[in-house]
């Protein structure tokens, strides 16, 4: 089913509104609309299988973003992130994007590593080779733990291994099973495989085994997008557009040679991608693990993202990062809602879904990146924050959009302020 992601006014309808014209745009079932309108999308019975000791749940605000155009594809995306300005900036960043042809992806295929450690070696050398020579063997093994991956293509593919000789503890061996694990995070797979090779790999080495886990540095499991913009699309009234690729430029710079600034920078990205890996029921920490560890492999911390000016003056910019992500297992499956957004992403494996986290991510990027190159970063997000100091000083209703009103105007957004405001008005 075609779609168009651009949702006109989508802002300025109520929840009620938008749910509604969501649904009608997406074909969206009764009891999906009902799992988004009504409390407790997520039963206490199923809170209570997924971790330990569970009290209750905890909600945070469900959205979407709009005007997301990938690979030609008009993509609504669902966000669950408590942090304003996230989801405004990256549909208005896709906004700009759409007009210059969306934002193109590919991947690689869904690889993970699995790291078996070996010690109480005292040829590291000799070993190494040993295991290598007896790959097809191990590999073997290994696949005889997971016959449905390897029905559906996937399964353990290779081997490395890594010498560390002069480790504080002595020669160490690290074997990696590389495995496709298809559509599947992959986490359990490779654990299982780890720990099914691990009598082998003594047998051969006659060292002792001890960590068997999978890498979250996930660089076998790559994601890409690619966006190109005109200058005059980012032309504003205080700035033209030849003046903000500039800006951007210099950002980004900074970002590559400091590392105390590539951490914001950084965090900006994953401000878009976490409230996807979230919505969807993935795990964002292995995420937020692989890309940071990525992010250091030129020997120092820099910038995930890249920013360049091509021939005709156009901004173009990259992402390329790991994304161990899935569609099935953990709470991908369980999450009434990490199931509704899937259907929602209209994504069939995991590599579509990892090529769409990279676009919100890079989207997030040229968001902050823009603002902080020209009227600065407070102004968009502090009028946002508004509704939150709002809602905290008590407004409701009606009273929320004065309130915040009141104080963007005056350019002084703070909880006394508000409270200040709201008794004021409530007086009256």
């Amino acid at each position: 089913m075609s779609i168009d992601s651009r949702l006109p006014m989508f802002r300025a309808m109520s929840p009620t509104e938008r749910l509604s014209h969501l649904q009608e745009v997406l074909g969206l079932p009764q009891e999906d609309v009902a799992l988004l309108s009504d409390a407790g999308a997520l039963p206490l019975e199923i809170a209570d299988g997924m971790i330990e000791n569970v009290l209750g749940t905890f909600e945070l605000p469900y959205a979407v973003a709009s005007n997301f155009q990938i690979n030609g594809r008009d993509v609504i995306v669902p966000l669950v992130v408590e942090e304003p300005s996230v989801v405004a900036a990256a549909s208005f960043m896709a906004k700009l994007a759409r007009d210059a042809g969306g934002f193109q992806t590919s991947s690689s295929l869904p690889l993970m590593r699995a790291q078996v450690q070996i010690v109480d070696i005292d040829d590291p050398f000799n070993a190494r080779l040993s295991l290598l020579r007896r790959k097809d063997q191990i590999i073997e093994l290994a696949n005889r733990k997971d016959q449905l991956l390897n029905t559906l293509g996937g399964g353990c593919r290779d081997i490395e291994v890594h010498t560390f000789a002069q480790s504080p503890r002595g020669p160490m061996l690290v074997a990696h099973l590389i495995v496709d694990v298809r559509d599947a995070m992959g986490a359990n797979t490779v654990n299982t495989m780890a720990e099914a090779v691990a009598p082998l790999l003594e047998e051969i080495t006659g060292g002792t085994v001890r960590l068997r886990i999978l890498s979250n540095l996930a660089d076998l499991r790559l994601a890409r997008a690619q966006v190109r913009i005109a200058p005059e699309l980012l032309t504003t009234a205080a700035y033209k557009g030849e003046e903000v690729i500039e800006g951007i430029l210099d950002a980004y710079h900074f970002a590559v040679v400091d590392p105390y600034r590539a951490a914001t920078h950084n965090k900006g990205i994953m401000n878009g991608i976490d409230p996807l890996i979230v919505a969807t029921g993935n795990d964002w920490r292995a995420v937020e693990a692989g890309a940071h560890a990525y992010a250091c492999r030129q020997g120092h911390y820099g910038s995930l993202t890249t920013w360049e000016k091509d021939r005709q003056g156009h901004l173009v910019g990259t992402l390329e990062m790991p994304m161990p992500v899935g569609l099935v297992g953990g709470a991908t499956k369980t999450h009434p809602l990490a199931q509704l957004s899937l259907r929602i992403l209209g994504v069939k494996t995991a590599q579509e879904l990892a090529e769409i986290a990279v676009a919100v991510g890079l989207a997030q990027n040229l968001g902050a990146l823009r603002a902080l190159s020209t009227e600065g970063i407070q102004r968009g997000h502090m009028a946002l924050h508004a509704r939150n100091i709002a809602l905290s000083a008590g407004a409701r209703g009606e009273e929320v959009n004065w309130l915040v009103k009141q104080m963007v105007e005056a350019r002084d957004v703070r909880a006394d302020k508000a409270a200040e405001l709201l008794k004021h008005k409530r007086a009256q």
